[in-house]
């Protein structure tokens, strides 16, 4: 038998959506201020097939974390080109083919959604990110205005979402 609606299911309630430009991005030695976009941490739950007589059962099997690409602004005092750098030499120093340790390059990096008032409305920590694909950018002499912007590719070990 249908059943009948609550008073709270069918009036209309009350709720502030979130917007894509209220954020802040917190890393180590990136100034959050030169921080364009960011994307949001994305999972992927692989599956595992077990076959039982005429039928096939799936259950969940790993969970994996997809890189996230951070947009930054480069500005000409506090250079992100340099911030951005000295992370990928902590990881990769090309003038001596050297790598580091993973404890040096491995950052905890902390996004921040935010509320109409600044406040925060949600927090996720990236653990283990790390720089995999810096692009520097193009210049060109006929993009007059253009910003020179960076696009980081960012690979992180796991994402706690706090709040």
């Amino acid at each position: 038998m249908p059943g009948i609606l609550e008073d709270n299911q069918m009036f209309y309630q009350e709720w502030e959506p979130k917007q894509t430009h209220r954020f802040m991005m917190f890393i180590n030695d990136i100034p959050s201020y030169i921080v364009k976009a960011t994307d949001r941490p994305k999972l992927q739950i692989s599956e595992t097939e077990h076959a039982h007589i005429n039928v096939t059962r799936y259950v969940a099997s790993k969970g994996k974390w997809d890189p996230i690409s951070v947009t930054l602004y480069d500005p000409i005092d506090n250079s992100g080109t340099q911030a951005v750098m000295n992370w990928v030499r902590s990881c990769f120093e090309s003038a001596t083919g050297r790598m580091g340790y993973s404890n040096f390059y491995k950052k905890e990096i902390k996004l921040n959604a935010l509320g109409p008032a600044g406040d925060i409305v949600e927090e996720w920590i990236l653990k283990g990110a790390w720089i995999t694909n810096p692009d520097f950018g193009a210049l060109n002499w006929e993009d007059e205005g253009q910003k020179v912007e960076i696009i980081l590719n960012i690979r992180f070990d796991y994402a706690v979402l706090n709040f």
